[in-house]
C-alpha cells in the first residue's frame, strides 16, 4: 500500500534523506562523485530546498508500509505548462510499480491545481535507463540540451512532455 501526501516544510529533513540515498545511486553510473555531490548540495541542502519551497515547487513523498521511499517535486512554469522536477524513488522499492504510483500522482495533482494545465515537461539525463520508464508513461522527447549548473558542471538531458487533459 503506498500512501502520497503533500509535503511541508518541516519535511525538508525528509526529503534530504531519502535524496541522500536515491540520488547517488540513481547517477553512480552517469556522473562523477564529484559531480553528485556538487549538485546533492546544489538541490538538496536545506538552503535550497527552503527556497524551492519558497518559489512554489510542490513537494509530495510516497510512503510504502510507513515507511517513506519515495517524491516527487513539481512547479507551475506557465498558466499551460508544469515541470516535474524531482521524481526519486529509493532502491530497494524500484521496479515494484511505485515510480508509476508517484507519476499517475504528479500528473493527477496538477490536473486537481491547474484547471488550464496543458502539458507537464521534465529533464532527464540522456544517459539514464528512466528515460524509458518516462516513455512507458507517455512522455516523448521534445528536445535535448547542455545545461551548465556552475563549477565545470553540466546536465546534458532531454527534455520530455506529456499532454495532458
Amino acid at each position: 500500500m503506498l500512501n502520497i501526501t503533500q509535503a511541508e516544510k518541516k519535511d525538508i529533513p525528509l526529503i534530504r534523506k531519502l535524496a541522500l540515498i536515491a540520488f547517488p545511486e540513481t547517477y553512480k553510473d552517469i556522473l562523477s562523485p564529484e559531480q553528485i555531490e556538487y549538485m546533492l548540495d546544489w538541490m538538496y541542502s536545506e538552503k535550497s530546498l527552503n527556497e524551492q519551497f519558497d518559489n512554489g515547487h510542490i513537494y509530495h513523498i510516497g510512503q510504502h508500509d510507513g515507511k517513506a521511499c519515495a517524491y516527487t517535486s513539481v512547479e507551475k512554469q506557465a498558466p499551460d505548462l508544469w515541470h516535474l522536477q524531482k521524481i526519486y524513488i529509493l532502491p530497494e522499492y524500484q521496479h515494484k510499480g511505485i515510480g508509476k504510483l508517484m507519476f499517475e500522482h504528479a500528473i493527477n495533482f496538477i490536473k486537481k491545481t491547474s484547471q488550464e494545465a496543458k502539458r507537464i515537461e521534465l529533464n532527464v539525463n540522456r544517459y539514464n535507463s528512466a528515460k524509458t520508464f518516462y516513455e512507458k508513461m507517455g512522455m516523448h522527447v521534445a528536445t535535448s540540451g547542455d545545461f551548465n549548473i556552475g563549477n565545470g558542471y553540466f546536465m546534458n538531458d532531454y527534455i520530455m512532455e506529456l499532454e495532458i487533459r
